[in-house]
């Protein structure tokens, strides 16, 4: 496979990256409420989704699985309820965003770091928080049969007979991975520059718009 091949398959697929869903969502949740570290976070486990699902397209798993009408709406559905209940519990946790803090609490931090003599500790990084929007995005990914379906409607228009099929679909796995890489990381930018949302106010309004679009992009998949 050549570079136009590659090209081609790019120009192909990058309307359906383009395409707003769980992941972009995720993103500017995430970023937008004011921790740009999440970007990272949100690219790397959408890209080990699409690496997941090529390697299924690869072995003929995912041929198994859209041959299936039984397994293919179990996956559907499945991944429309996890939209659902992350929605569920985005809209929680904005409940939580948007609560003041309290005076005690306050007098407490300030009270901690007078005793100290000295600015209070710099906060560590949350692994456990990235961690966990890692794999809020994997699964958003793995659970989409449109992804799936992308390496067995798209990619075999771009595969050459005459050559191994595993080191094709993972040239075009690649290739999709570093556009999906870049396009997350400029809305990433983008979402940062534009002013991360600190009020508890702004960001309880950012998680309830969030949660109700994964609500809504879960009950669309399951009706579609």
């Amino acid at each position: 496979m050549g570079p136009h091949g590659v090209l081609g398959f790019l120009a192909a697929v990058f309307p359906l990256v383009a395409t707003p869903g769980a992941s972009l969502t995720l993103l500017t949740q995430r970023v937008g409420t004011g921790d740009r570290r999440h970007g990272p976070a949100v690219v790397l486990g959408t890209v080990t989704g699409l690496y997941l699902h090529a390697s299924l397209a690869a072995f003929g798993l995912s041929a198994l699985l859209l041959r299936s009408s039984q397994a293919f709406t179990a996956v559907r559905l499945g991944g429309a309820v996890y939209l659902v209940l992350l929605g569920l519990w985005t809209w929680r946790d904005g409940g939580r965003a948007g609560a003041p803090a309290t005076a005690d609490g306050r007098a407490r931090s300030q009270g901690q770091s007078q005793s100290q003599g000295r600015p209070g500790p710099r906060p560590r990084p949350q692994a456990r928080a990235l961690s966990s929007t890692y794999r809020q995005a994997l699964l958003g990914n793995v659970l989409n049969p449109k992804a799936a379906s992308i390496f067995l409607t798209l990619v075999p228009q771009f595969l050459a007979p005459h050559r191994p099929v595993l080191p094709q679909v993972f040239e075009l796995a690649t290739a999709q991975a570093l556009l999906v890489a870049a396009w997350l990381l400029a809305w990433s930018v983008v979402v940062d520059k534009a002013g991360a949302l600190r009020s508890p106010r702004a960001k309880a309004a950012l998680h309830r718009a969030t949660a109700a679009l994964l609500v809504g992009l879960g009950l669309r998949t399951a009706l579609n």
